[in-house]
């Protein structure tokens, strides 16, 4: 039963260790892309999960905005994009056209 309590207290701590959207901006590992979606600057796995977690759940939202104002996906996309990219803190990272990466 000690041995459980363990395992549970680590797990729970683990959590606490975790990457975030905020931590991953700040490191420099994730950026703001053109298409209102976040892109990998510098990946792991971990990284790699956050961005596709927060770009299927920006999806669903802009695919949302997309079917109640009747706009197509990539113009909400889009717009999305270049507001995201207008609300990035300088020093986070944003991609170009051209698809290279600067910190703003």
């Amino acid at each position: 039963m000690r041995w459980l309590a363990l395992m549970l207290a680590a797990c729970l701590s683990w959590s606490a260790w975790a990457l975030d959207l905020q931590q991953a901006k700040q490191q420099g590992l994730i950026g703001e892309q053109l298409n209102g979606l976040v892109g990998v600057v510098r990946g792991s796995g971990e990284v790699n999960a956050i961005a596709s977690d927060i770009n299927r759940k920006r999806l669903e939202n802009y695919q949302d905005i997309a079917r109640r104002t009747g706009t197509s996906l990539t113009v909400v996309q889009s717009r999305a994009g270049q507001l995201n990219i207008e609300r990035t803190a300088s020093g986070h990272y944003i991609q170009l056209a051209d698809g290279s990466w600067r910190r703003k």
